[in-house]
């Protein structure tokens, strides 16, 4: 007997699974494959898994279709994507010449290499797509392109690649809570955020500033989703992308990605990590170079 999961959650993940394009491995072919990454939204064999739990979960939430008790929220993560076919449009997209997608009995360093190359370093994406932060800075309720660099593989010598705009970042801080006390009663804090990483701290007159946290984001639900609607005007209200919260991530709760008055936006609750307390609100919105 199976607990925690309506019938109904059941049937949608079964039927997502009988679809042609996903009885076979997002990443090597092999058939009946009887594990998936929720968070990615490909059904993968047992070979495959094992790579991805060694991503960490912050790149790839690894559950078994059978014996794992799945949430609503991973399933209907799994049913926004679609499937193998979907995600592999995105992710396998743009496969370099020299590159060959491992087969069913291929050994665990290519394997490895593939899957590694595929999802935590992104290299397989149309260059319009890649999102691999590079160190421009953006400003607290401000606005600057977001520069992405690429990277390209030769063997397992990896190098930095051209810089491309692919669009615009704002990213809008709503509001901290709980912050850290580093004055006397209170502080001063402001916020400084970078493609990758985020920091707040408190700001002294007369002293040096006291870090009060700091949170790392994954820009690539909100990315990758935006990219793949195209022009956002064009569509209702919806919901089109999420990042799920995770041991390995600060969110507080998942973050999704929606369609609201014909922009792309992104809400999301973080906990501040490396500091005794402090959560911070951020609203991010994904504006295309074309707009």
């Amino acid at each position: 007997m199976e607990l925690g999961r309506p019938a109904s959650s059941r049937r949608k993940l079964k039927d997502l699974l009988l679809k042609k394009d996903n009885r076979n491995c997002a990443d090597c072919n092999a058939p009946d494959p009887k594990w998936a990454s929720a968070n990615i939204g490909v059904f993968i064999c047992l070979k495959c898994c094992g790579v991805h739990r060694s991503l960490g979960t912050h790149i790839s939430k690894v559950l078994s279709v059978t014996l794992d008790d799945w949430s609503e929220d991973e399933i209907d993560a799994m049913m926004e994507v679609g499937g193998n076919a979907s995600a592999n449009s995105i992710y396998e997209a743009y496969i370099p010449e020299g590159v060959t997608k491992p087969g069913p009995d291929a050994g665990h360093e290519q394997r490895s290499n593939f899957i590694r190359s595929k999802y935590e370093f992104q290299e397989f994406l149309k260059p319009s797509l890649r999102i691999i932060s590079g160190k421009s800075s953006l400003e607290s309720s401000s606005t600057k392109s977001a520069k992405d660099s690429f990277r390209s593989t030769s063997g397992t010598e990896r190098q930095e690649g051209m810089v491309e705009f692919i669009g615009l970042l704002k990213v809008k801080v709503i509001k901290g809570t709980n912050l850290a006390i580093r004055d006397i009663k209170s502080s001063d804090p402001y916020v400084i955020l970078s493609l990758g990483q985020q920091k707040v701290f408190d700001h002294d007159t007369f002293s040096s500033d006291d870090i009060m946290g700091e949170a790392d984001i994954d820009l690539q639900s909100l990315i990758t989703s935006a990219m793949a609607f195209g022009d956002a005007g064009m569509f209702g209200d919806m919901q089109i992308g999420k990042w799920l919260k995770s041991d390995d991530n600060a969110l507080l709760e998942d973050s999704t990605v929606n369609i609201t008055d014909g922009k792309v936006k992104q809400m999301m609750s973080l906990k501040l990590q490396n500091v005794e307390s402090g959560e911070l609100d951020l609203e991010l919105e994904w504006i295309p170079l074309d707009q």
